[in-house]
């Protein structure tokens, strides 16, 4: 008689886990049928005179406790229905395809940068090392304003306005294009762009283009910084709560950096130059799911900025000592992102993830706090809510630092480092330039999971969580002439 197939250690471990999670995730069910099987025996039990126990009670009951019975449980459902929060849906999205004449490889861009009178050599090599260990590509875009000599003579008022026409305006024909809805049927519009906020705003600029009803519910969010994408989101999501049934809410995210190039020589102020990039993207929301294609499952916001000086300053528009205006990236940017990420995992965590992974932290935290410390703190398995990550491309230290605080593989952070070398960094943008990536290569599927974290001067972490309804039939989008070429190998620096 041959022995049984013994499992490796790494296979028991394995089975022991995967046996753990089933029970403890379903640990309602395993209490709660046994005690309803019960229940249903006790019930039909006979009594001393053959009478079922059940038919007993209907007949000894009064009619005030029958209406009771029936009554109270129509109308808890009723309020309930009532009360409970519409379901919001994304029908749709697009980004905006930047051009080959937008195209700046890193020897046009310090070419450039060596025009600027105030940038000494000093300041051109330290840019230099910036880019090549920046985990951008050489094909990244800047607006048609920075491809003069000198850049910042040309970034005049019309040539910001011209910014916003080229992306916001190529965003949208596109969406419009792929949803087939009409400007017009648009109920509510949020635009979120930080640095520029002309008169007329960006709303009206697009009421204008489009044509849109008179009554549209407006706004525009500023100075939000790179999350403000997805505080976007979740304030269509508040409108559509109590618009009627079928409403659409239009959410444009951008940055326009066409007037925001900075002269100085502040290391720290010269970071946005380098990394951010000319990018935009809209999406179409609704509460109904008409040919939806996710569906929105949380919106979870956490600010680090208001008992903390150091979150709060760490992203600030300030003039240095010279006058120009810019924006200061502080040296514990990496740190504090570190610390509103913590805040929001523990605010989305209890509503995501499974049973047996909250189980797991919450006694290593008990663990911790009895101990003094001396276990190591546990990391959920986000993995176990989510299939697929879209981490703001901020920048490659901002990858890393998620990648590491979350336990993520190469494969799941693979979305946001592409997008970064392919596009830079887009601002609030660049979470749809990575679902678009996810979709390209193909690997969503009907009811995949997706995780959004942004962050944002204040300091913000947001996080969007969406179910996938209908995966995307083709590459079209951002990514249809690149797809093919990612992934792509980057190198820790990159040496020409």
């Amino acid at each position: 008689m041959s022995s049984p197939p013994q499992l490796a250690a790494g296979d028991g471990k394995g089975l022991v886990k995967a046996v753990y999670r089933r029970v403890v995730d379903n640990f309602l069910a395993v209490v709660t049928v046994p005690l309803a099987a019960a229940a249903l025996v006790a019930a039909a039990r006979s009594g001393p005179d053959g009478e079922l126990a059940a038919g007993r009670l209907l007949r000894e009951a009064r009619p005030v406790h029958l209406f009771l019975a029936a009554f109270l449980p129509a109308a808890a459902a009723t309020v309930y229905l009532m009360l409970r929060p519409r379901t919001v849906y994304l029908v749709d999205y697009a980004c905006f395809r930047t051009a080959p004449n937008c195209r700046v490889p890193f020897s046009t861009f310090l070419e450039h940068a060596r025009q600027v009178p105030a940038l000494n050599e000093r300041s051109v090599r330290f840019m230099t090392k910036l880019l090549e260990r920046s985990g951008l590509g050489e094909e990244t875009c800047l607006p048609p304003a920075h491809h003069y000599i000198p850049p910042y003579t040309y970034s005049t008022l019309d040539a910001a306005r011209g910014e916003v026409e080229l992306v916001v305006f190529g965003a949208l024909d596109d969406l419009f294009a792929k949803t087939g809805v009409s400007p017009g049927a648009v109920d509510i519009l949020v635009v979120n762009c930080s640095l520029f906020c002309p008169t007329p705003s960006f709303v009206d600029m697009i009421i204008r283009r489009y044509g849109m009803r008179e009554d549209i519910r407006n706004v525009h969010l500023a100075g939000m910084g790179c999350s403000a994408g997805l505080i976007s989101v979740g304030l269509a999501r508040n409108f559509l709560q109590v618009a009627p049934r079928g409403a659409r809410a239009l959410v444009v995210s951008t940055e326009t950096i066409t007037p925001n190039y900075y002269v100085g020589t502040e290391r720290a102020m010269l970071l946005p130059n380098c990394l951010f990039r000319i990018g935009g993207a809209a999406a179409l929301l609704s509460n109904s799911p008409a040919g939806a294609r996710f569906r929105l499952r949380h919106v979870v916001r956490t600010l680090t900025g208001a008992q903390d000086d150091a979150a709060y300053t760490c992203v600030f528009q300030q003039e240095d000592e010279r006058g120009n205006v810019g924006i200061n990236l502080n040296k514990d940017l990496m740190a504090i992102a570190g610390n509103a990420l913590k805040a929001n995992i523990t605010a989305i965590g209890p509503l995501v993830l499974p049973a047996s992974e909250q189980l797991l932290f919450a006694l290593s935290f008990i663990a911790r706090k009895v101990l003094s410390g001396r276990f190591r703190p546990y990391i959920p398995d986000f993995s176990t809510a989510f299939e697929h990550f879209c981490i703001h491309a901020g920048g490659r230290a901002v990858i890393d630092e998620l990648q590491r605080s979350l336990a993520l593989s190469d494969e799941q952070v693979e979305a946001s480092r592409m997008a970064l070398h392919r596009f830079g960094n887009t601002s609030s943008s660049s979470l749809w330039y990575e679902l678009a990536y996810i979709e390209a290569k193909g690997r969503m599927r009907k009811g995949d999971r997706v995780w959004m974290i942004g962050f944002g001067s204040g300091f913000k972490c947001n996080s969007a969580a969406w179910e996938c309804i209908v995966p995307a039939a083709t590459a079209e989008g951002p990514w249809a002439t690149a797809i093919h070429r990612y992934p792509v190998d980057i190198p820790d620096v990159l040496k020409h």
